[in-house]
């Protein structure tokens, strides 16, 4: 029996037991990634832009920096579900740091200073296992039917998370960001997170029969020049990362402009912390329906719809400063997350030319890293900067943002969907 048709044997086995995984995580990370309820949470733990800016920052640098490191480590193992697993639940034992730090310590600087280090060895663990992860769900899931496979994952996500986001509402407006209960937040996602990644367990992962041949004797610092000469010898590879880019420039936005609006525009702050959130997932699960099973557009075409659909939202926040107009960008914006979501891994995957593209995977971070991580925090330092202008400066901040959407669809039309190759091919060494 072909590889092909024992992946598509345990389609339903894998779909469901990677979806039950992002279930889980789907109802905590409305407050810890890309989260509207974590900036004003710690507006109200008195930290300013410029240290509400460091999460973006802190994600970014552990996606960057850390994710060849875990490619290094896992890239010659035949299995890799149990990696995937133990980084998994390790990333969920910071949150409930946090959640017990901050019963201890309440609010004040050393509860700041332990959260930051929490949040940054959490950034870390979620760069190292973003790569693995990634790689995981292509070697279990068939080419065929990789895209529908993810389709139902993040539809089991995007839902979890819209769940999530309406408890948020329901919880600040009752409870705002009380110390005991925001602790008790950080407790239970910290568990959720752990024990919801053992759902792992229920998939099936075939030995890998085709693997790139190993690159054994290599230290860890030639590894990385190898793969990065590798990446940089793609250029077609490179037009989609820069194409891709906009991913940045659409999470710093939303590190932002929940403050814009619960400052500037009279929205409730339960409203920001949880429905501009629940309408981003809204407009994710949209987007993996129409995109997944019922498959509309080829791959470019799926990447040019997200960016109308951020440009769009951008468009939105410079012109109003209303209710509506937050809301329907938040659901723009999901459209544009949930559809990168969707197709970054086939893309990577297709392009890269490699049987295991773990290590494209890690390198396409460190790339893009000067963009990644300077871009939140030259927005937060100049938003303080610039408090006096108001509003005003959070409109140029979304100009800038809408410039940089529209430079990334330039490169995605650039981009040679039709190049790649399923087959495996080795990495060449010098």
């Amino acid at each position: 029996m072909s590889a092909k048709s024992d992946l598509d044997r345990y389609y339903y086995r894998n779909v469901f037991g990677i979806s039950a995984v992002e279930f889980s995580w789907g109802l905590g990370l409305p407050v810890v990634i890309e989260s509207t309820f974590l900036q004003l949470f710690l507006k109200n733990m008195g930290a300013s832009n410029l240290a509400i800016g460091l999460i973006p920052f802190f994600f970014f640098i552990g996606l960057s920096v850390f994710a060849l490191l875990a490619s290094y480590m896992t890239e010659n193992m035949a299995l890799k579900r149990n990696a995937v697993i133990v980084l998994h639940v390790i990333s969920g034992v910071m949150l409930l740091l946090i959640g017990i730090s901050l019963f201890i310590f309440g609010q004040s600087t050393y509860f700041l200073v332990i959260f930051f280090c929490c949040y940054a060895t959490f950034s870390i663990l979620i760069g190292m296992t973003l790569p693995v992860w990634w790689n995981y769900l292509l070697k279990i899931l068939s080419a065929d039917r990789s895209i529908s496979g993810l389709a139902f994952m993040l539809i089991a996500q995007n839902i979890a998370k819209l769940a999530g986001s309406i408890y948020i509402v329901h919880f600040v407006d009752r409870y705002a960001f009380s110390v005991q209960h925001s602790a008790g937040i950080f407790v239970a996602i910290g568990i959720v997170f752990s024990l919801g990644s053992l759902f792992f367990f229920l998939t099936k992962e075939l030995p890998q029969v085709q693997a790139v041949p190993a690159d054994k004797g290599l230290s860890f610092f030639q590894y990385v020049r190898e793969s990065i000469e590798h990446v940089r010898q793609n250029r077609n590879f490179l037009k989609f990362l820069a194409g891709d880019a906009d991913l940045y420039v659409i999470i710093t936005i939303i590190s932002f402009y929940a403050n814009y609006a619960t400052t500037y525009s009279g929205v409730a702050p339960a409203l920001a912390a949880g429905a501009f959130v629940g309408c981003i997932y809204v407009g994710a699960i949209c987007t993996n329906i129409l995109l997944g099973p019922l498959k509309l557009f080829s791959l470019k075409g799926k990447y040019v719809f997200a960016k109308t659909a951020s440009l769009s939202a951008t468009l939105l926040l410079i012109v109003f400063g209303t209710t509506w107009s937050f809301l329907l960008a938040s659901f723009l914006l999901g459209i544009g997350r949930g559809t990168r979501m969707l197709v970054y891994a086939p893309a990577v995957k297709k392009l890269s030319g490699l049987f295991d593209s773990t290590r494209y995977f890690a390198v396409a971070p460190i790339i893009t890293l000067p963009l990644s991580a300077a871009l939140p925090l030259l927005c937060g330092k100049y938003l303080d900067r610039f408090q006096g202008l108001g509003g005003t400066s959070y409109r140029i901040v979304f100009m800038v943002a809408f410039g940089l959407i529209l430079i990334s669809l330039g490169f995605i039309l650039k981009t040679d969907f039709a190049l790649g190759s399923d087959k495996p091919n080795k990495v060449p060494t010098e």
